[in-house]
């Protein structure tokens, strides 16, 4: 899937990955491949990216998460 992690400054993340685990509002969450489609809010967490062998993490204090077609779009502040 593609994953974009976009603030109002600058683009965090763009690429592919296999995993995304996010802050969700009531919860953590787990976005998987071919994952139904959501939008919802984020909590101040951090957000993990991994793909294959690497795994990136990122601080964000909130947002939102769209997931659509196997394509991540997240709006983190």
């Amino acid at each position: 899937m593609t994953v974009e992690i976009l603030t109002p400054d600058v683009i965090l993340y763009e690429g592919g990955a296999t995993y995304v685990g996010l802050p969700g509002s009531d919860g953590s969450l787990g976005i998987l491949n071919n994952h139904a489609a959501l939008v919802t809010t984020l909590r101040e967490g951090e957000v993990v990216v991994k793909n294959d062998n690497d795994e990136q993490v990122f601080a964000v204090k909130g947002g939102t998460v769209e997931v659509l077609n196997n394509h991540v779009t997240i709006l983190a502040q």
